[in-house]
């Protein structure tokens, strides 16, 4: 049995499986120690300290991508991948909530972009006023979770108790489903510039109506926004108190959130890939690449682009609900024209129509905004108080103007990194299969009309064809 044994670990160590193990275990724990050494409070006062978290937590994350890629298991690829999101990181964020905050944010984008990446992606329709369904989704409960019912309806009933908060998450799908149907009824027969355009205004007069629907009856108190939206019930604290595990209510609200938009996440994934490879999917693969030909073909249109329309508008909003209970408090300028750009932006910067790219580029944006930039930001003021001069030029950085602080430039970061992917990875960070296949064909397509237009010159200089002799068979 030990030499049985023995001989299996052996072909597993040829094949090299366990290799990629031992080199993802130690990636993971080099991250992790990273991390570690980074929560000492003496360390966060230092200068570089904002730049350098926000680069190890990024590498942290990326050991997920890691695990992706590595030849191992699926059942390894699993367990690994579990024990990251759902051990490590809660641990690492009860000491600094930071990182669960900006964990949440990545997972609200990741949903969206998988929405949005369904009607993007896998149907071909572009919609920059996806955020529309996001605002419908937050103020659905917001004006239920909330006080404001009361000012609008004349009661006092309201707020909602905290249990109602599950109900109202599967109310916010179907509502902002309805809308996505509402919103693709009048553009069926548009595509391209002109469905961008349609789409746009949707979401700008979605933005407008929040604004200004606090008269003639006061149902969304306008730019001032709603405040306290009620939040989900903390129904697991007893039982955690019996565990002896105390925490604070903030912290707990932290891992609430974290947990519960891990949960959408995977029940999104889990949606969008059963529907990439059904007939569904198909169909609205076959929309994406000629709309004609799908419909020769016999596929319905209407109530195919419909569905697009509905099952990407649900996924936002669902997150705008659980960003509304998060956030305490909404207004109209969390829903801008520029949320829907940010979200597209994911999805191309990933991959459009592949889901793990929805996701990592809804993780490198998020990360990039939330961290990068703020880190510079804040690394930059330390810097001008404590006198530093640039060297070389002498130039004091006391006098740095705060309209250059990096954390204010997002919109141009987004608009450089859209710039060089177009240039150098058209087809995103993990391309869809299909995009893949299309551009290793139109780059074998190439290729070939090189070698045709070779010189003459090129062909003249080329050995001769000796034909081979005729061979005629024997006779009896």
């Amino acid at each position: 049995m030990i030499s049985a044994k023995a001989k299996a670990w052996i072909e597993r160590v040829q094949n090299g499986r366990s290799l990629y193990l031992v080199g993802v275990l130690a990636y993971i724990l080099a991250a992790l120690l990273l991390m570690n050494w980074l929560n000492q409070p003496g360390l966060r006062d230092a200068v570089w300290y904002p730049l350098v978290s926000a680069l190890a937590f990024a590498a942290f994350l990326g050991s997920l991508l890691l695990i992706y890629y590595a030849p191992l298991a699926g059942v390894v690829k699993g367990i690994l991948g579990l024990s990251i999101l759902l051990v490590l990181l809660p641990s690492l964020g009860i000491r600094n909530t930071f990182l669960l905050e900006v964990a949440t944010q990545v997972g609200i984008f990741a949903a969206m972009a998988l929405g949005l990446n369904i009607v993007v992606g896998f149907a071909g329709l572009l919609d920059l006023g996806y955020v529309a369904f996001y605002a419908v989704g937050a103020y659905l409960w917001a004006i239920f979770g909330s006080p404001q019912a009361n000012i609008a309806f004349g009661t006092d009933r309201f707020p909602l108790e905290p249990e109602w908060f599950f109900l109202f998450l599967f109310l916010a799908v179907g509502v902002a489903a309805l809308t996505g149907i509402l919103l693709g009824l009048p553009v069926l027969r548009l595509r391209g510039d002109y469905l961008a355009i349609v789409t746009l205004a949707f979401g700008e007069v979605i933005r407008v109506i929040v604004n200004n629907l606090d008269k003639p009856i006061n149902l969304t108190n306008g730019p001032q926004g709603i405040r306290p939206v009620q939040r989900p019930p903390l129904f697991f604290k007893p039982w955690l108190s019996a565990l002896g595990i105390r925490l604070d209510d903030p912290t707990l609200y932290a891992l609430y959130f974290y947990f519960l938009v891990l949960l959408v996440i995977g029940f999104a994934i889990w949606l969008a890939r059963r529907l990439e490879n059904s007939w569904v999917g198909r169909a609205w693969t076959a929309i994406r690449e000629d709309e004609v030909a799908a419909q020769a073909m016999g596929i319905p249109l209407v109530r195919m682009k419909l569905a697009a329309f509905a099952t990407g508008a649900s996924f936002a909003g669902a997150m705008g609900m659980i960003f509304a209970a998060k956030q305490y408090f909404i207004n109209p300028e969390s829903f801008t024209f520029m949320e829907s750009i940010g979200v597209l932006v994911m999805v191309i910067v990933g991959g459009m129509g592949s889901i793990p790219g929805a996701i990592v580029g809804a993780t490198v944006v998020t990360i990039l905004n939330l961290q990068i930039l703020k880190g510079l930001s804040l690394m930059l003021n330390k810097l001008r108080q404590a006198g530093v001069v640039i060297p070389v030029i002498d130039f004091p950085l006391s006098q740095w103007p705060t309209q250059l602080e990096p954390a204010k430039y997002e919109r141009l970061v987004f608009g450089i990194l859209l710039i060089l992917m177009m240039i150098l990875r058209p087809q995103g960070l993990i391309p869809e299969r299909r995009h893949r296949m299309e551009l290793a064909e139109a780059l074998g397509r190439e290729e070939a009309a090189e070698l045709e237009r070779l010189p003459v010159e090129a062909e003249k200089e080329l050995p001769p064809v000796i034909p081979a002799p005729e061979v005629k068979p024997a006779r009896d």
